[in-house]
Protein backbone atom coordinates (compact mmCIF):
# COMPACT_ATOMS: atom_id res chain seq x y z
CA UNK A 1 0.00 0.00 0.00
CA UNK A 2 1.10 3.56 -1.05
CA UNK A 3 2.28 6.03 2.06
CA UNK A 4 -0.05 8.87 2.07
CA UNK A 5 2.65 11.26 1.27
CA UNK A 6 3.01 9.25 -1.96
CA UNK A 7 0.23 8.74 -3.49
CA UNK A 8 -0.44 12.51 -4.36
CA UNK A 9 2.83 12.48 -6.06
CA UNK A 10 1.81 9.14 -7.99
CA UNK A 11 -1.75 10.50 -8.79
CA UNK A 12 -0.11 13.68 -10.21
CA UNK A 13 2.72 11.52 -12.52
CA UNK A 14 -0.02 9.40 -13.56
CA UNK A 15 -2.71 12.18 -14.73
CA UNK A 16 1.03 13.74 -16.38
CA UNK A 17 1.45 10.61 -18.31
CA UNK A 18 -2.21 10.24 -19.07
CA UNK A 19 -1.49 14.28 -20.77
CA UNK A 20 1.65 13.51 -22.60
CA UNK A 21 0.04 10.46 -24.05
CA UNK A 22 -3.36 12.36 -24.86
CA UNK A 23 -1.02 15.09 -26.64
CA UNK A 24 0.70 12.28 -28.50
CA UNK A 25 -2.27 10.94 -29.46
CA UNK A 26 -3.40 13.90 -30.46
CA UNK A 27 -0.52 14.58 -32.99
CA UNK A 28 -0.48 11.27 -34.64
CA UNK A 29 -4.32 10.02 -34.50
CA UNK A 30 -6.32 11.74 -36.96
CA UNK A 31 -9.60 11.26 -35.34
CA UNK A 32 -8.45 11.95 -31.85
CA UNK A 33 -6.69 15.51 -32.94
CA UNK A 34 -10.19 15.90 -35.04
CA UNK A 35 -12.17 15.47 -31.79
CA UNK A 36 -10.24 17.48 -29.59
CA UNK A 37 -9.67 20.29 -32.18
CA UNK A 38 -12.60 20.99 -34.02
CA UNK A 39 -15.20 19.53 -30.75
CA UNK A 40 -13.63 20.41 -27.36
CA UNK A 41 -10.95 22.89 -27.74
CA UNK A 42 -13.14 24.68 -30.46
CA UNK A 43 -16.22 25.34 -28.65
CA UNK A 44 -14.94 25.92 -25.48
CA UNK A 45 -12.37 28.69 -26.97
CA UNK A 46 -15.61 29.57 -28.90
CA UNK A 47 -18.05 30.20 -25.52
CA UNK A 48 -15.19 31.67 -23.76
CA UNK A 49 -14.54 34.65 -26.38
CA UNK A 50 -18.24 34.20 -27.89
CA UNK A 51 -16.69 34.18 -31.24
CA UNK A 52 -16.13 31.69 -33.95
CA UNK A 53 -12.88 30.04 -35.05
CA UNK A 54 -13.19 31.20 -38.27
CA UNK A 55 -13.95 34.87 -37.00
CA UNK A 56 -10.51 34.71 -34.91
CA UNK A 57 -8.63 33.73 -38.38
CA UNK A 58 -10.12 36.35 -40.14
CA UNK A 59 -9.11 38.71 -37.80
CA UNK A 60 -5.75 37.66 -37.25
CA UNK A 61 -5.34 38.33 -40.81
CA UNK A 62 -6.90 41.52 -40.49
CA UNK A 63 -4.26 42.67 -38.21
CA UNK A 64 -1.10 40.95 -39.08
CA UNK A 65 -0.94 40.35 -43.12
CA UNK A 66 -0.13 42.66 -46.14
CA UNK A 67 -3.37 44.13 -47.83
CA UNK A 68 -3.52 43.67 -51.22
CA UNK A 69 -0.71 40.80 -50.73
CA UNK A 70 -2.52 37.08 -51.13
CA UNK A 71 1.19 35.53 -50.20
CA UNK A 72 1.07 37.30 -46.97
CA UNK A 73 -2.48 36.11 -46.60
CA UNK A 74 -1.76 32.40 -47.31
CA UNK A 75 1.34 32.79 -45.11
CA UNK A 76 -0.77 34.46 -42.03
CA UNK A 77 -3.07 32.05 -41.95
CA UNK A 78 -0.65 29.36 -42.52
CA UNK A 79 0.98 30.71 -39.21
CA UNK A 80 -2.44 30.76 -37.15
CA UNK A 81 -3.61 27.61 -37.93
CA UNK A 82 -0.09 25.94 -37.03
CA UNK A 83 0.94 28.00 -33.73
CA UNK A 84 -2.40 29.02 -32.46
CA UNK A 85 -5.59 26.84 -33.94
CA UNK A 86 -6.16 24.14 -36.28
CA UNK A 87 -8.64 24.62 -39.32
CA UNK A 88 -9.03 22.68 -42.17
CA UNK A 89 -7.14 24.66 -45.29
CA UNK A 90 -5.67 22.32 -47.40
CA UNK A 91 -2.42 24.02 -45.72
CA UNK A 92 1.39 25.04 -46.63
CA UNK A 93 2.38 21.20 -47.39
CA UNK A 94 -0.60 20.42 -49.52
CA UNK A 95 -1.10 23.72 -51.01
CA UNK A 96 2.81 23.00 -52.59
CA UNK A 97 0.66 20.01 -54.40
CA UNK A 98 -1.89 22.56 -54.87
CA UNK A 99 0.20 24.84 -56.29
CA UNK A 100 2.07 22.47 -58.63
CA UNK A 101 -0.98 21.44 -60.18
CA UNK A 102 -2.38 25.04 -60.95
CA UNK A 103 1.00 25.94 -62.33
CA UNK A 104 0.72 22.75 -64.34
CA UNK A 105 -2.52 23.17 -65.57
CA UNK A 106 -2.60 27.20 -66.07
CA UNK A 107 -6.59 27.23 -66.05
CA UNK A 108 -8.39 29.83 -67.84
CA UNK A 109 -11.77 28.66 -65.50
CA UNK A 110 -11.00 26.93 -62.25
CA UNK A 111 -13.63 25.79 -60.09
CA UNK A 112 -13.21 25.04 -55.90
CA UNK A 113 -16.13 23.26 -53.83
CA UNK A 114 -15.71 23.89 -50.61
CA UNK A 115 -13.95 27.95 -49.93
CA UNK A 116 -13.98 27.57 -45.94
CA UNK A 117 -12.40 30.56 -44.94
CA UNK A 118 -10.95 31.59 -48.37
CA UNK A 119 -7.49 30.26 -48.06
CA UNK A 120 -7.16 27.54 -50.98
CA UNK A 121 -9.42 30.57 -53.15
CA UNK A 122 -6.57 33.02 -52.23
CA UNK A 123 -4.10 30.54 -52.70
CA UNK A 124 -4.96 29.43 -56.38
CA UNK A 125 -5.84 32.83 -57.36
CA UNK A 126 -2.67 34.24 -56.89
CA UNK A 127 -1.52 32.12 -59.13
CA UNK A 128 -4.29 32.81 -62.83
CA UNK A 129 -3.22 34.33 -65.68
CA UNK A 130 -4.51 37.63 -66.78
CA UNK A 131 -8.35 37.36 -67.68
CA UNK A 132 -8.51 33.78 -65.83
CA UNK A 133 -11.50 33.09 -63.41
CA UNK A 134 -12.40 31.05 -60.34
CA UNK A 135 -15.33 29.93 -58.72
CA UNK A 136 -15.55 28.77 -55.29
CA UNK A 137 -18.63 27.41 -53.93
CA UNK A 138 -19.29 27.48 -50.12
CA UNK A 139 -22.72 25.94 -48.18
CA UNK A 140 -22.11 27.25 -44.91
CA UNK A 141 -23.05 31.23 -45.36
CA UNK A 142 -21.05 32.16 -41.82
CA UNK A 143 -17.91 30.46 -44.05
CA UNK A 144 -18.67 32.58 -46.97
CA UNK A 145 -18.69 35.29 -45.28
CA UNK A 146 -15.48 35.18 -43.81
CA UNK A 147 -14.30 33.85 -47.72
CA UNK A 148 -15.50 37.33 -48.96
CA UNK A 149 -13.64 39.30 -46.52
CA UNK A 150 -10.68 37.23 -46.98
CA UNK A 151 -10.33 37.54 -51.11
CA UNK A 152 -11.29 41.30 -51.03
CA UNK A 153 -8.34 41.68 -48.28
CA UNK A 154 -5.82 39.65 -50.52
CA UNK A 155 -6.84 41.30 -53.73
CA UNK A 156 -7.62 38.71 -55.73
CA UNK A 157 -11.88 39.71 -55.56
CA UNK A 158 -11.69 40.53 -59.19
CA UNK A 159 -10.46 37.07 -60.20
CA UNK A 160 -12.77 35.31 -57.74
CA UNK A 161 -16.28 35.26 -57.64
CA UNK A 162 -18.04 33.04 -54.91
CA UNK A 163 -21.08 31.43 -55.25
CA UNK A 164 -22.77 30.71 -51.78
CA UNK A 165 -25.33 27.32 -51.60
CA UNK A 166 -25.14 23.31 -52.08
CA UNK A 167 -22.59 22.25 -54.90
CA UNK A 168 -25.10 20.14 -56.34
CA UNK A 169 -27.53 23.13 -56.95
CA UNK A 170 -24.66 25.14 -58.16
CA UNK A 171 -23.10 23.11 -60.29
CA UNK A 172 -25.71 22.39 -63.26
CA UNK A 173 -26.11 25.82 -63.29
CA UNK A 174 -22.66 26.87 -64.19
CA UNK A 175 -22.66 26.83 -68.22
CA UNK A 176 -26.15 29.28 -68.41
CA UNK A 177 -25.65 31.47 -65.38
CA UNK A 178 -22.48 31.55 -64.73
CA UNK A 179 -21.23 31.34 -68.26
CA UNK A 180 -19.00 28.39 -68.09
CA UNK A 181 -18.40 26.70 -70.68
CA UNK A 182 -15.91 23.86 -69.50
CA UNK A 183 -13.64 23.82 -66.30
CA UNK A 184 -9.92 23.13 -66.90
CA UNK A 185 -9.12 22.83 -63.37
CA UNK A 186 -11.65 21.56 -60.46
CA UNK A 187 -10.76 21.84 -56.94
CA UNK A 188 -13.00 19.46 -54.18
CA UNK A 189 -12.30 20.22 -50.97
CA UNK A 190 -15.75 20.15 -49.66
CA UNK A 191 -17.67 17.09 -48.10
CA UNK A 192 -16.07 14.08 -48.66
CA UNK A 193 -19.13 12.39 -49.20
CA UNK A 194 -19.79 14.74 -51.95
CA UNK A 195 -17.08 14.12 -54.05
CA UNK A 196 -17.79 11.01 -56.18
CA UNK A 197 -21.76 12.26 -56.83
CA UNK A 198 -20.11 16.20 -57.84
CA UNK A 199 -17.54 14.55 -59.98
CA UNK A 200 -20.37 12.52 -62.03
CA UNK A 201 -22.69 15.75 -62.00
CA UNK A 202 -19.45 17.54 -63.63
CA UNK A 203 -19.57 14.84 -66.55
CA UNK A 204 -23.53 14.26 -66.80
CA UNK A 205 -23.22 18.63 -67.07
CA UNK A 206 -20.53 18.56 -69.95
CA UNK A 207 -18.57 20.80 -67.49
CA UNK A 208 -14.89 18.78 -68.11
CA UNK A 209 -13.24 18.63 -71.22
CA UNK A 210 -10.75 16.49 -72.12
CA UNK A 211 -7.54 17.15 -70.41
CA UNK A 212 -9.74 18.55 -67.56
CA UNK A 213 -7.87 18.33 -63.87
CA UNK A 214 -9.38 17.00 -61.12
CA UNK A 215 -7.34 17.23 -57.56
CA UNK A 216 -8.99 15.98 -54.43
CA UNK A 217 -7.71 16.61 -51.01
CA UNK A 218 -7.80 14.57 -47.64
CA UNK A 219 -8.36 11.70 -50.03
CA UNK A 220 -6.69 9.50 -47.17
CA UNK A 221 -8.23 11.55 -44.23
CA UNK A 222 -10.76 12.05 -43.19
CA UNK A 223 -10.79 9.98 -46.64
CA UNK A 224 -13.08 9.98 -49.74
CA UNK A 225 -12.76 5.84 -50.80
CA UNK A 226 -15.88 6.02 -52.53
CA UNK A 227 -14.16 8.70 -54.97
CA UNK A 228 -11.18 6.75 -55.09
CA UNK A 229 -12.46 3.59 -56.23
CA UNK A 230 -14.66 5.37 -58.78
CA UNK A 231 -11.94 7.52 -60.56
CA UNK A 232 -9.50 5.08 -60.44
CA UNK A 233 -11.67 2.41 -62.29
CA UNK A 234 -13.02 4.74 -64.61
CA UNK A 235 -12.22 4.73 -68.06
CA UNK A 236 -12.01 8.47 -68.53
CA UNK A 237 -9.81 9.57 -65.82
CA UNK A 238 -6.14 9.14 -65.46
CA UNK A 239 -4.97 9.10 -61.69
CA UNK A 240 -2.56 9.87 -59.73
CA UNK A 241 -1.38 9.80 -55.96
CA UNK A 242 0.53 12.45 -53.81
CA UNK A 243 0.93 11.62 -50.28
CA UNK A 244 1.38 13.67 -47.78
CA UNK A 245 -0.29 14.87 -44.40
CA UNK A 246 -3.58 16.29 -42.83
CA UNK A 247 -2.79 20.02 -42.82
CA UNK A 248 -0.66 21.38 -39.84
CA UNK A 249 -0.15 17.22 -38.07
CA UNK A 250 1.66 14.38 -38.62
CA UNK A 251 -1.17 12.51 -39.44
CA UNK A 252 -1.18 10.70 -42.98
CA UNK A 253 -3.18 12.02 -45.86
CA UNK A 254 -2.90 12.34 -49.60
CA UNK A 255 -4.24 13.88 -52.67
CA UNK A 256 -5.65 12.36 -55.75
CA UNK A 257 -4.88 13.88 -59.13
CA UNK A 258 -7.94 12.86 -61.21
CA UNK A 259 -7.35 13.64 -65.77
CA UNK A 260 -10.38 13.78 -67.58
CA UNK A 261 -9.90 11.53 -70.68
CA UNK A 262 -12.83 12.55 -72.27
Amino acid sequence: MLESSSAPLFIVFILLFILLLFVVLIRKNGTAALIWNEIIREKVTNFIMNQSKEQRILNFVLQNAVRGDPRSVVDTIDKYCSQKEWAMNVGNEKGLILDKTVEEVNPSVALELGSYCGYSAVRIARLLKAGARLLTVEFNPEFAAIARQMIEFAGVQDKVKLLEGPSQEIIPQLKKKYEVDTLDFVFLDHWKDRYTPDTILLQECNLLRKGSVLLADNVIFPGAPDFLTYVRKSPHFQCTNYPSHLEYMQVEDAMEKAVFLG
